[in-house]
């Protein structure tokens, strides 16, 4: 087993997932939510990221093929879900969407965007098809998988400190944070559109 391989696959998912930087948009994305809410949130985004980067690295390939996706359309699709996603924080969608509502579970974050494409975003689903090919054998694909279950628990560790986090902040700090990464995450959108324009010969 080639131990470099691996501490490359995982630092290429770090970066690629970037939970570290993650961790500010789910206060953002969380603000008015309890600590038990946001522990909830947390917990289902990360299961249904380790799915769906499971699924991908095992049959990724072969079910956008299979279905005619190609990942430059995939990247574009999921920019444009992000972008919408930005809008909404930069204007405070969301929270006028929350008071007009009685169920809290109606604006959950947790598989969109958070698990789907923030954790799993299209860089992540395309990095697993790519290091999952990159050898021979179960073992090289477990082994991949296994790195990114120990990037998706660091992303869990740091969600859970989230109420932390929103303490120290306050709500305007959080107010402040959520226009922001509002911001960022609109570029991050325009990122991803850009990359599947260019994969697809476009520009």
């Amino acid at each position: 087993m080639d131990l470099t391989l691996y501490i490359s696959a995982f630092v290429t998912l770090f970066v690629v997932i970037d939970p570290v930087g993650l961790a500010p948009m789910f206060v953002a994305l969380t603000r008015d939510m309890s600590h038990h809410q946001r522990r909830q949130v947390g917990w289902r985004a990360v299961i249904v990221a380790f799915a769906l980067l499971t699924l991908f690295g095992l049959a990724g390939e072969q079910i956008l093929t299979g279905i005619g996706i190609s990942l430059p359309a995939f990247r574009i699709a999921g920019g444009i879900l992000l972008l919408l996603t930005a809008f909404d924080m930069l204007f405070e969608r969301r929270t006028e969407r929350r008071e007009g509502q009685t169920a809290p579970e109606a604006d959950d974050p947790s598989v969109f965007p958070l698990a789907m494409p923030l954790l799993a975003g299209p860089g992540a689903l395309a990095t697993m098809i790519l290091l999952a090919g990159d050898g021979d054998g179960w073992g090289h694909v477990a082994a991949i998988h296994l790195m990114m279950a120990a990037v998706l628990a660091i992303a869990l560790v740091l969600f859970e400190l989230a109420s932390s986090i929103a303490r120290v902040l306050g709500r305007t700090g959080i107010m402040v944070l959520t226009r922001l990464f509002g911001m960022l995450l609109a570029a991050l959108s325009v990122q991803f559109i850009i990359d599947g324009l260019k994969g697809s010969g476009l520009v």
